[in-house]
């Protein structure tokens, strides 16, 4: 882990780890980080208006936001998944 969100972010890591499994933890960050960068996208739109559009984001930061929240959507289906298979394994076991 050598980028430097993710040692700010370590404390953080460690402790969606323990709570959800390394997998599903680390998942778990990423959706805060995404969430993060949505919140900037959101907070930059207010002022990066689009000209033929009054009121709406310009078209780079409606596509970011849209790139961003599809990312959100895969994590939240890979950390659903990771939890159907483990409730699978206990329940065959």
């Amino acid at each position: 882990m050598e980028h430097p969100i993710l040692k700010e972010r370590q404390h953080e890591l460690e402790s969606y780890e323990f709570r959800m499994g390394v997998a599903r933890g680390r998942l778990a960050l990423t959706m805060d980080l995404l969430t993060d960068a949505l919140v900037l996208v959101g907070q930059h739109g207010v002022y990066c208006q689009s000209g033929r559009q009054a009121g709406k984001p310009a078209m780079d930061v409606r596509i970011i936001t849209q790139l961003i929240e599809g990312a959100k959507e895969l994590t939240v289906e890979a950390m659903a998944e990771i939890q159907r298979e483990r409730q699978a394994r206990s329940e065959s076991a």
